[in-house]
């Protein structure tokens, strides 16, 4: 099963994830909590603690990114697990997508909302 928690910073929105992402519902749950950020300049979707991930998902993010370049919001995917990272190798997806380094992330943290400057 997997949890997802959506905070706003300034002009981005983090979008948690935590858990498995193995199911077509845990696919649509994700694909809502993007979506329904429509209305931020960047969208970061963190998969630190994303356990397991299947194929639909990683067509989820696919689909989330063409998303989120239709409406001009940025799309990154933020620190995925080592076995994520090469799930999306297998399907030859990572490539497409913006994985900033925790450094970039500051930044981005840092220039959403003028209180996290001094963190970065």
């Amino acid at each position: 099963m997997l949890n997802i928690h959506v905070e706003k910073i300034g002009e981005m929105a983090v979008v948690d994830c935590e858990g498995r992402m193995e199911q077509g519902e845990d696919s649509f749950r994700l694909r809502e909590a993007v979506t329904s950020q429509h209305d931020v300049g960047t969208i970061v979707v963190d998969l630190s603690e994303v356990t397991a991930i299947e194929g639909s998902s990683i067509g989820m993010l696919v689909f989330l990114q063409r998303w989120a370049r239709d409406y001009n919001i940025r799309f990154r995917l933020f620190n995925p697990s080592k076995f994520v990272r090469e799930q999306l190798r297998k399907v030859g997806s990572i490539a497409e997508f913006d994985i900033p380094t925790l450094h970039e992330m500051m930044a981005l943290l840092a220039r959403s909302h003028g209180r996290f400057g001094l963190a970065a």
